[in-house]
């Protein structure tokens, strides 16, 4: 079972996979404070950083492979293949060295040598991009691309030039590797986003795909797990339009065979989260203002099917692609809602609060949810779930400590294969947390009274399954539904108000303002006395 780390004030510790989650035999607990800590890709290299030493251990068995004497570092991490640590440290300059120290080491896991120190003033995007295959290196230097291959830092094999490289991503899978690039806009002019092959940068006719677009002050871009698409979530600072509060977000969709496209959100609000599943042809999308929707989308960026609305802002995908995991953490109440993919069918909904960590276990059967310092600085803890609800293990972290960060051991893909879901839950002596449905507040007039649509503070949407039907043929779509309703509404509403006998006609066409006629209710006969007096008047007022 997958070892899982804690760190904290009280040290960093590896236990052992739940039920028990006892601490680990092989490692010794540091009880100094860990400023960082991290699994290499494989899960065979452990690593962290104490404030006095870096230290390297195999997890199996809990041997040191190196240690660097580091006191400065402040984050690390390993190479694909587990050949290079890279450390970072704060820049900083002294009178005798007003130049400062290169902060940015590049360090030989067998030998324990330093292969390069780079410097590198931002802790934003201090750590060079590898391959897979570790073929290719990059880093942005200066708004400029520098490319090296096969981990020779000392010459830089080739260089990307554009106007100002703002963000880049290097693609994962093999090769060949293809890199995406971000330039934003100067003077009035769209950011666009380039697509290229390396080492094909030859201008702008050798971009496998471009995509402009106004409305950037930054952006985030995601790869699928077989490079074939990148998704482009472009936010600015603030939305002119006065929408929203946190500025104006819009995605894109850009593929390596030159296709891009803008993703239709049929909400309006921002874009919480955006996740592609491993299978690498469809992604989920979290948006709108809250209650939020979210959103499957296939690789032609039409909705596969629709979530409805819901208090979420995050979508976790398992490992194995078959669970997802819609989620309100943060400022929300913490509700998770987990859904069997293949046939969008929801196995729970449980409930943890305060949670400001989720992480999904590497067997894509068990998860792992956390109250962190310094996002909150009370009930830190952490509990260790199965997916169909039920809380295996809890541990509540004493008023007088702080818990940091909690992390699973990865594994390589392939490792765990995928199982059918359960919708049952799973036996714990700890039980499961299903969310209350949460009764909303009504103003004391409406509560002796039934419910009706117009007394809810927000429309509530169901989920909704797009995709055709069985004999080919497509659901009703929302708007004619709506319709729909609106139609049996009005009708049901007629029937309601039509008198049980027809009144006989009158001859004179002049209204008689002496004529009343009750309906059973108070507020509907005032009504229509109103709107008989203002007839009048206005016939009067016309003469």
């Amino acid at each position: 079972f997958p070892f899982q780390t804690v760190r904290g004030s009280d040290g960093t510790l590896l236990l052992c996979g739940p039920p028990s989650c006892q601490e680990s035999s092989a490692f010794q607990r540091d009880d100094r404070q860990g400023k960082h800590m991290t699994f290499s890709s494989d899960g065979s290299l452990f690593g962290w950083c104490n404030g006095s030493q870096v230290s390297v251990i195999k997890v199996s068995t809990g041997e040191l492979v190196k240690s660097f004497d580091l006191p400065k570092t402040s984050v690390l991490e390993f190479s694909p293949l587990n050949k290079v640590l890279a450390t970072w440290q704060h820049y900083t300059k002294t009178q005798d060295n007003p130049q400062g120290e290169a902060n940015l080491q590049l360090w030989d896991l067998q030998t324990g040598a330093c292969i390069k120190a780079f410097y590198q003033k931002k802790i934003t995007g201090w750590c060079p991009s590898w391959a897979d295959d570790e073929s290719v290196t990059a880093r942005n230097v200066n708004n400029e691309l520098h490319f090296y291959e096969n981990n020779n830092f000392e010459t830089i094999a080739n260089k990307l030039h554009l106007q100002k490289v703002s963000e880049f991503a290097l693609s994962p899978g093999s090769q060949p590797s293809k890199v995406v690039v971000y330039v934003p806009g100067s003077k009035g002019g769209p950011s666009f986003v380039r697509l290229y092959q390396y080492p094909n940068f030859g201008g702008p006719t050798s971009a496998l795909a471009n995509k402009s677009f106004f409305k950037a002050d930054r952006v985030s871009m995601l790869w699928n797990k077989k490079a074939t698409a990148v998704l482009v979530t472009a936010s600015t600072e603030v939305d002119k339009t006065g929408a929203s509060y946190y500025g104006e977000q819009t995605l894109h969709y850009v593929a390596i065979n030159g296709e891009s496209a803008v993703i239709q959100l049929p909400k309006r609000g921002p874009i919480y989260d955006v996740s592609w599943n491993p299978n690498s042809s469809e992604f989920c999308v979290v948006y709108g203002f809250m209650p939020a929707k979210a959103t499957v989308f296939n690789s032609k960026c039409e909705s596969v099917f629709d979530f409805g609305t819901g208090p979420r802002n995050a979508a976790f995908y398992s490992p194995q692609g078959h669970i997802l995991v819609l989620a309100g953490f943060g400022n929300l109440r913490g509700q998770m809602e987990v859904w069997d993919v293949k046939k969008y069918k929801q196995v729970s909904k449980p409930q943890a609060e305060d949670t400001t960590h989720f992480f999904w276990c590497p067997d894509g059967e068990h998860v792992v949810t956390a109250t962190c310092s310094p996002r909150l600085r009370v009930s830190n803890g952490y509990k260790i779930w199965h997916y169909t609800g039920t809380v295996l293990y809890k541990h509540e972290t004493p008023s007088n400590k702080e818990l940091w960060e909690v992390l699973w051991q990865p594994f390589p893909t392939g490792t765990f294969p995928e199982k059918p879901v359960k919708y049952q839950a799973l036996p714990s002596e700890l039980g499961s947390t299903e969310a209350k449905p949460a009764q909303a507040y009504r103003p004391p007039a409406l509560r002796n009274k039934p419910q009706t649509a117009s007394s809810k503070l927000h429309e509530e949407e169901l989920p909704q399954n797009m995709k055709p039907g069985p004999a080919g043929e497509k659901q009703i779509s929302k708007a004619a539904l709506k319709n729909q309703k609106r139609r049996e509404a009005k009708k049901a509403a007629k029937q309601e108000i039509k008198p049980d006998e027809a009144p006989p006609p009158v001859a004179d066409s002049t209204p008689a303002t002496h004529v009343t006629s009750s309906f059973g209710d108070p507020e509907t006969d005032k009504k229509i006395k109103n709107l008989k007096k203002v007839n009048v008047w206005n016939m009067f007022t016309i003469k």
